[in-house]
């Protein structure tokens, strides 16, 4: 027991030297810098929608609202909510009644988007929870990717979370729903954890927490390598100021740019909502900061032969400002 104690100790003093010192210093540093005009969207961008979307609290006067919102932006796919899954991976679809009608209405009002099911939990399998290792659950999920399939979505959008670096169960959940998709013609984009700032991190990480919530870039390019589309989760940072936090998304990019394979779209999620805990403060955490950092990261303009945009966190957090950065910003600088 003292030896785990010290254990945590120790790596819980290399997590915050890795967030708190030098590398905030870095972070902070790699904010500096000029960004090009040409590092702007190239109509590759997303936007995670709430479940209200789903479940009957929302209109056709909301979708009609939502299609002016996006009508000239770069916003090609939305993720809409429609789980969680329950522990055992099944999907219950009382939890999407009006999922059918979403869908189709979206697709009059917004012609050329695609709308994904997006569908997850917290992976819980040291507690009794959801295990992306147990193979019966996986195909709890299989099943509940086709029922969304079913009602008209463009794919499916994976959120599962905490998903520890190089975890086999995921890459093979990965593998199968790809096939699936792919044979209904449809396409599989996923929520990615955040790249490890620093080679070796995720350890120390995982010894404070238990479990691992950063991956190497090489995992990173396998689960890519199963996907047709990932999405950076690129908020939720611990850093407190917009230069950090710029500097940490121009990291987070330049990685991702790397070990993303070129014919998979490529998402940095971005946020968009308010609000101040341990891992996120919106006065540093800002559309403005992230989109930056992206911009940064791209010192020569966007890539007009591979698919790279930014992801907005979330519809019902975004407020005007975070919408006026995206426009003045990333859809026209």
């Amino acid at each position: 027991m003292a030896r785990q104690v010290v254990g945590k100790i120790i790596g819980l003093a290399a997590v915050l030297s890795v967030l708190f010192g030098s590398r905030w210093i870095a972070f902070s540093a790699q904010d500096l810098g000029a960004v090009t005009p040409a590092a702007h969207t190239t109509g590759n961008d997303a936007l995670w929608l709430g479940h209200a979307w789903v479940d009957g609290r929302r209109s056709s006067q909301d979708i009609a609202a939502l299609a002016e919102q996006l009508r000239g932006t770069g916003i090609r796919d939305l993720f809409v909510h429609v789980g969680p899954v329950n522990q055992d991976g099944s999907l219950d679809p009382a939890l999407r009644p009006r999922a059918r009608w979403f869908v189709s209405a979206a697709h009059r009002a917004l012609p050329g988007v695609r709308v994904l099911a997006w569908i997850g939990d917290i992976v819980r399998p040291r507690t009794g929870g959801l295990d992306l290792e147990d193979v019966h659950t996986r195909q709890r999920i299989l099943a509940a990717d086709a029922s969304v399939l079913s009602d008209g979505f463009d794919g499916v959008h994976y959120d599962f979370e905490p998903v520890g670096d190089a975890d086999p169960g995921y890459l093979a959940l990965l593998g199968t729903t790809h096939a699936l998709v792919r044979n209904a013609g449809r396409m599989l984009s996923i929520s990615a954890e955040q790249v490890e700032p620093v080679p070796g991190g995720r350890w120390a990480l995982e010894s404070v927490v238990g479990h691992g919530n950063w991956w190497s870039s090489g995992y990173l390019h396998q689960v890519a390598s199963r996907v047709d589309q990932v999405a950076i989760m690129s908020y939720d940072s611990v850093l407190w100021t917009a230069s950090s936090y710029s500097g940490f998304v121009r990291d987070e990019t330049r990685i991702a740019v790397g070990a993303v394979p070129h014919n998979v779209a490529l998402l940095m999620g971005v946020p968009a909502y308010e609000g101040h805990s341990l891992v996120h403060d919106s006065a540093a955490e800002t559309t403005a900061a992230g989109i930056r950092g992206v911009r940064l990261a791209l010192p020569h303009g966007t890539p007009t032969d591979r698919a790279i945009g930014v992801a907005l966190y979330i519809d019902f957090g975004a407020t005007r400002a975070d919408w006026a950065a995206y426009r003045s910003d990333w859809l026209d600088p």
